[in-house]
């Protein structure tokens, strides 16, 4: 038999709510950084499609926003996301944190999961921080809740048995065709990598004093004649007070931002980078559909 014939592929949802690890999880999966990482929850915001591609089989995955109840129209385009990708996928990889314990979200999921006829893996993310023994408890009181397809009990961040999660995968996965080239590891263009990255290090380094009311525009992108690529960005706000944090003291904190952000692009695109970032105030932009539509946010794709 060919390598034709035998060559498997699928779609895989990777669900869960916020902050439980889904996009450390996928950037574990397929070697490099293509969703943003954050100790906040609902970090991403759009589907991120990351393509694993070996020589008998290819997978892709989907990350999607940690299912919530929403409190505005962004929320609302979060939650429709990840909801529908439920209908789309091969597998869906239901990612929970051995570390929290099982509430009304958690119910909430597993309700959305008895309408799907959808093969559903339990992920049981950051083992390293329970024991053996409430691990095995946590994995009986959601067996007793929903009947999953496998367990597996995972560190997304140490990499602990995500190999073993990945043969359980594959071992899932019908034939099929090769849907993306070989070196090819995200759907996503450039553009939208690089300005998840700005976003991930504004996050990181404003800490707790600014909400998920921020978002990242990329007004130019080009590479020069030095060779090195030039990019300008916008941080978008929305109250005059989260600029003045973005842009700390003497601007010190935007430049912290650029800084670390930089270091993660010109890994992504293999050159240097001169960075040029600014700060724009657009009040209440989470509840407008035109600013929504302008910032990535397009609910009629979904």
């Amino acid at each position: 038999m060919n390598q034709e014939e035998t060559f498997k592929s699928g779609f895989v949802s990777i669900i869960g709510r916020p902050n439980v690890g889904k996009s450390t999880l996928l950037n574990r999966v397929i070697g490099q950084k293509i969703a943003i990482m954050s100790d906040k929850p609902q970090t991403t915001r759009n589907k991120v499609q990351g393509v694993l591609t070996t020589n008998d089989a290819q997978v892709v995955f989907i990350d999607t926003p940690g299912i919530h109840k929403p409190k505005h129209r962004l929320g609302d385009f979060m939650m429709k996301v990840a909801t529908n990708t439920l209908r789309e996928v091969d597998l869906i990889l239901y990612v929970i944190d051995a570390d929290a314990k099982f509430g009304p979200g958690e119910q909430y999921i597993i309700d959305r999961l008895k309408d799907t006829k959808t093969p559903v893996f339990l992920i049981v993310n950051k083992i390293d921080k329970v024991t053996k023994d409430a691990l095995l408890e946590i994995i009986d009181a959601y067996r007793e809740r929903y009947e999953f397809e496998e367990v597996v009990p995972v560190s997304a961040l140490e990499g602990d048995n995500v190999g073993t999660m990945m043969n359980q995968i594959m071992g899932h996965l019908e034939e099929g065709p090769q849907y993306y080239p070989s070196d090819q590891v995200t759907d996503h263009p450039e553009r939208f990598i690089v300005a998840e990255l700005i976003r991930e290090k504004a996050l990181h380094v404003t800490k707790e004093e600014i909400p998920h009311s921020l978002a990242v525009v990329i007004e130019q992108m080009k590479r020069r004649d030095n060779g090195k690529v030039y990019v300008g960005a916008t941080i978008i706000v929305e109250r005059s007070s989260q600029k003045g944090i973005i842009i700390g003291k003497h601007g010190s904190m935007l430049k912290d931002i650029g800084q670390k952000a930089r270091v993660d692009i010109e890994a992504l695109l293999g050159s240097g980078v001169f960075l040029e970032l600014w700060v724009k105030v657009q009040k209440d932009w989470r509840n407008r559909p035109s600013q929504l539509r302008d910032y990535g946010f397009n609910e009629d794709e979904y």
